[in-house]
């Protein structure tokens, strides 16, 4: 099979934000094909900012950002003239890398700061001011699969961590019949490939949070940007992981699932009410559970354990949530300024045309915390 290495890179203008589509490409366009019309409906409010600051902004990180920023860039300039967000979509761990390097003005990331190095590096970036996370885009992760004449193929966790980390070789395996929906399916004896994200992803780190969280104990790989399960190929980024996954039969990856279409098809997740399909309403239905990791705070990552883990009846719980990383107080004035209308617009006018894509705007209640937030950066 033939594997996408790289697929070269860097958006320039104003390209990247936040939640599920990649470098190259505008696939959200495209949702509707795998995504339910009964949408989250999205906050409400408009954006009231102050206009003005450093011009360009900089920025760099999750390559699943490109069509929402491209979102949030069209709605920041219709409110402030002129203003404008350079983003280069590199992948979540070379923005996290820029960011604390002091190279970009903020960094888009599927997964919060790491605890320890990561987050005492953005400290020191930050003139020794915290980093915070801010949420801006929820959307799910697809567990997509290619397999000639299976349509409708059902997995739980268990199943998918012992598939991604080599312990179910072939589609035949008796696990894979077993699951609930699974039962009249005709499975080849064919071998699984697996295709993992080769560079470092906050998709990968959302994957392998879900498998260990949810998968009861069948997942002992851990978590992190990259992959570990130590099977199958690699190929970089969103677009190399479908391009890959489409060269073969019996192929399987994760991928945002703006990308699960044009040749392979999201699996429905069984959290033990049944399988349960890739929709927005599905997904939010799955935020219900969710706490944020610093209570009371303005650094919002949020705790997606709970979500992971969860049993709700029809919530998709295989998600991800895209962050923008920024510092609570910049040493450029204009910086800040800047910042502040950007992610205010963001999170107001810029919510509103992420539903008609298929994504999982965020809820009032978390548009009110980030908001909250977005004013307090200094």
């Amino acid at each position: 099979m033939k594997i996408m290495r790289s697929m070269g890179a860097v958006g320039i203008v104003a390209s990247a934000a936040l939640v599920l589509t990649a470098c190259g490409s505008d696939p959200a366009a495209n949702n509707s094909g795998n995504q339910s019309s009964n949408a989250a409906p999205a906050p409400s409010g408009t954006a009231n900012v102050e206009c003005g600051g450093k011009n360009p902004l900089s920025a760099e990180g999750s390559s699943a950002q490109k069509t929402a920023i491209d979102i949030f860039v069209q709605q920041y300039r219709a409110k402030c003239s002129g203003q404008q967000v350079n983003y280069n979509p590199s992948g979540s761990g070379a923005g996290v890398k820029q960011f604390n390097a002091n190279q970009v003005d903020f960094a888009g990331s599927d997964s919060a700061l790491k605890v320890g190095e990561e987050a005492n590096a953005a400290k020191a970036r930050c003139a020794g001011s915290e980093a915070w996370n801010l949420p801006l885009v929820v959307g799910p992760v697809a567990v997509a699969y290619k397999l000639d004449g299976v349509d409708k193929l059902t997995l739980n966790a268990e199943v998918t961590a012992k598939i991604f980390n080599g312990t179910i070789k072939t589609w035949d395996d008796p696990a894979i019949k077993a699951v609930k929906g699974n039962e009249t399916l005709t499975l080849p004896a064919k071998p699984i490939q697996v295709i993992s994200r080769s560079d470092e992803s906050g998709t990968t780190d959302n994957f392998q949070k879900y498998l260990k969280a949810a998968s009861k104990g069948a997942w002992t790989q851990g978590d992190g940007k990259q992959f570990k399960g130590g099977v199958g190929n690699g190929a970089e980024k969103s677009n190399g992981v479908v391009e890959a996954a489409k060269a073969g039969d019996g192929t399987i990856t994760y991928v945002e699932s703006s990308f699960a279409k044009d040749g392979i098809k999201p699996a429905l997740l069984d959290s033990g009410s049944g399988g349960v399909e890739l929709t927005p309403e599905n997904v939010a239905k799955s935020l219900d559970a969710a706490k944020f990791k610093k209570e009371g705070t303005n650094d919002l990552a949020l705790d997606l354990d709970a979500i992971y883990s969860s049993d709700t009846a029809g919530a998709y719980p295989l998600l991800l949530v895209t962050y923008e990383i920024v510092c609570s107080k910049y040493d450029n004035p204009e910086v800040a300024k800047a910042v502040k209308a950007f992610l205010g617009v963001a999170a107001t006018d810029g919510q509103k045309p992420l539903s008609d894509k298929g994504y999982v705007p965020i809820p009032q209640s978390l548009q009110d915390k980030v908001l909250t937030s977005v004013k307090a950066i200094a």
